[in-house]
C-alpha cells in the first residue's frame, strides 16, 4: 500500500503516535509530497526550533522508503479537475489541501490525514489512525 502523509499524520509520526506508527510498518511506499514539505517548512520557521524540526525531517526524507514527490504536469491537471469539481458542487477545500489530494491521487496513494474535508474529493482514499 502506497500512503502519503498530510502535514498532520507526519507531525503524529514525529511525535511518536503508536497509531500511526504501527500502520506504517504496512506502508511499502511513503510519500511526502513538496506541498507537505513546504507546510513543514513554513511551521518549523514559526518556531523556535527551526534547525532541530529541520534535521529529522531532512533524516525521514533520506529514508529508502520514503519518496518526495514533486509537482508534475499530472498534479496540475488533476488539481485542476479536482478544484473544478469542488467549486461547481460548492465544496471547496484549502488550495495546499488540493494540490495535495492531487499527488496522493497521482500516486495511487491513500492519504493520511486527521483532515476530514478530504472526503469531498472523488476518487480520494483517506484514512486517519487512533
Amino acid at each position: 500500500m502506497n500512503v502519503l502523509l498530510d502535514t498532520n499524520a507526519y507531525t503524529a509520526l514525529v511525535r511518536g503516535e503508536r497509531g500511526l506508527l504501527r500502520r506504517l510498518t504496512h506502508a511499502s511506499r511513503i510519500l511526502m509530497s513538496a506541498v507537505v514539505v513546504g507546510e513543514l517548512e513554513y511551521g518549523f520557521r514559526h518556531g523556535d526550533r527551526y534547525a532541530e524540526n529541520r534535521t529529522v525531517l531532512d533524516e525521514f526524507l533520506a529514508e529508502p522508503s520514503v519518496e518526495f514527490v514533486i509537482i508534475t504536469r499530472d498534479t496540475t491537471l488533476r488539481y485542476g479537475l479536482l478544484m473544478a469539481e469542488l467549486h461547481r458542487q460548492g465544496q471547496k477545500i484549502p488550495t495546499n489541501d488540493a494540490w495535495i489530494a492531487g499527488h496522493a491521487l497521482e500516486h495511487n496513494a491513500e492519504l493520511w490525514t486527521r483532515d476530514t474535508h478530504f472526503a469531498r474529493v472523488r476518487g480520494l482514499v483517506t484514512s486517519a489512525w487512533t
